[in-house]
């Protein structure tokens, strides 16, 4: 029978979900009668952990006969929720779930009841290991974790609970890990972690996270083009900067952990920057990579956030030419310093989040706008549909996923940029 691991959340459980695949089949979690279903939580939301929940029980029902395992950051945080779910035989933590010995705390194996949870502290871990893997079934990029965790405390954060703090994968696992998928066929790979700017700080000689970029690039010729996930502007590092200016190669496409455009805010958030900074950083690196592309998360309705406060974010989308924009509406979050404050009534959050969205919408358009007439890199997901270097979205009638194809962009479609067919060309 089968293993299915279904994932939640962001490109890191991505990742990790193709080395617990593999370790649960290790454990010989396919030699169970109805196979296994394994559930890669999410906790950044209320919202991600309510859908987990909802999907856990369906599952159940489609498949009686089944092993339900529940891990992911919402399994780490709150092991007992899951555990009380009779629809779940076993619960894992994140470390548990990347080792096979873990998967066999089944009823199956002559497990008692009282290790239906296996969970440990997850401050206690103190390295990250280079897990390899050799795809990412149905993606046609790949993800590569070059770090986890995290050592700040935001305010509205339950993250660090689920990831622990932040270690760093060496840069000689990293490069071996991307070899190994260049040499798979992989033409695009993704650097992922929790807060991928705090790169390097534990390992020896606290190397930067644009020192691994350059690395990367510099040791694995194949790989044609390299992508950052999420990162922390205030903690740009100068090789980082000069990667962006000088590498064809990496990706101009920043997606940024603003939050908020207010600086009052972003205070009580606990961040580590102010919005003049931001809007600074954005005007310093377009200057540095013309074609850059930003993206950013927002959350709307954070606690005390006045309209006055919520306008200053509304303003930053356009101050610093914002993208590809990620609208969060404030979810509290049990256990984090934001859950106590003053909240923001639910219909205004809303109402704000909507705003947001609607002003996100607005700067995607504009930017789809000025691409029409310009030639692209396109890399092919699926098919019919590709991103650009700067991961815009992109119509396309040929190519197979994968591929890197150069087209003409003809317009859009509100969603999508759509491509001249007679005009493409191979790469």
């Amino acid at each position: 029978m089968a293993v299915d691991v279904v994932t939640f959340g962001c490109r890191l459980n991505t990742y990790e979900s193709e080395v617990m695949k593999r370790e649960a089949k290790a454990a010989g979690l396919e030699e169970l009668k109805g196979g296994a279903v394994i559930f890669n939580t999410c906790a950044v939301t209320s919202e991600a952990v309510r859908q987990a929940k909802q999907s856990i029980r369906k599952a159940r029902r489609e498949n009686p006969d089944a092993r339900i395992i529940v891990t992911g950051c919402a399994a780490q945080t709150d092991p007992a929720a899951f555990a009380d779910m009779a629809e779940i035989d076993l619960v894992l933590g994140n470390e548990e779930k990347l080792k096979a010995h873990n998967y066999r705390a089944l009823p199956d194996f002559g497990v008692n009841d009282f290790e239906k949870a296996r969970v440990n502290d997850i401050f206690s871990v103190r390295e990250t290991a280079g897990h390899m893997v050799d795809a990412i079934e149905g993606r046609a990029r790949a993800f590569v974790q070059v770090q986890n965790g995290c050592d700040h405390r935001c305010t509205f954060c339950i993250i660090p609970y689920g990831r622990g703090n932040s270690r760093s994968v060496p840069m000689g696992a990293v490069v071996e890990q991307i070899k190994r998928l260049a040499g798979n066929g992989y033409a695009e790979v993704v650097l992922s972690g929790v807060d991928m700017t705090s790169y390097g700080a534990d390992l020896p000689g606290a190397p930067r996270l644009g020192k691994l970029v350059k690395t990367i690039l510099r040791q694995v010729p194949d790989v044609r083009r390299l992508r950052l996930s999420s990162i922390d502007s205030i903690e740009a590092d100068e090789d980082l900067l000069e990667a962006v200016a000088t590498e064809s190669r990496l990706m101009p496409h920043l997606h940024l952990s603003l939050q908020s455009g207010d600086d009052m805010i972003l205070k009580r958030m606990k961040r580590r920057h102010l919005r003049d900074q931001s809007i600074q950083f954005c005007a310093d690196v377009r200057k540095l990579r013309p074609d850059i592309v930003f993206g950013a998360d927002i959350i709307a309705g954070f606690p005390t956030e006045t309209d006055e406060m919520f306008e200053n974010s509304i303003r930053i989308v356009e101050e610093c030419g914002l993208t590809h924009l990620h609208v969060f509406p404030f979810s509290p979050r049990e256990g984090t310093p934001a859950a106590r404050m003053p909240q923001v009534r639910r219909d205004i959050v809303k109402l704000r989040a909507a705003r947001l969205r609607a002003a996100g919408d607005v700067a995607y358009t504009h930017h789809l706008e000025s691409l029409k007439g310009s030639r692209q890199k396109v890399l092919v997901e699926r098919e019919g549909l590709g991103r650009t270097e700067g991961f815009t979205l992109v119509a396309i009638d040929r190519g197979m996923a994968g591929e890197i194809m150069e087209v003409d962009i003809a317009g859009h479609d509100g969603e999508r940029l759509t491509a001249a067919p007679a005009a493409a060309r191979a790469a």
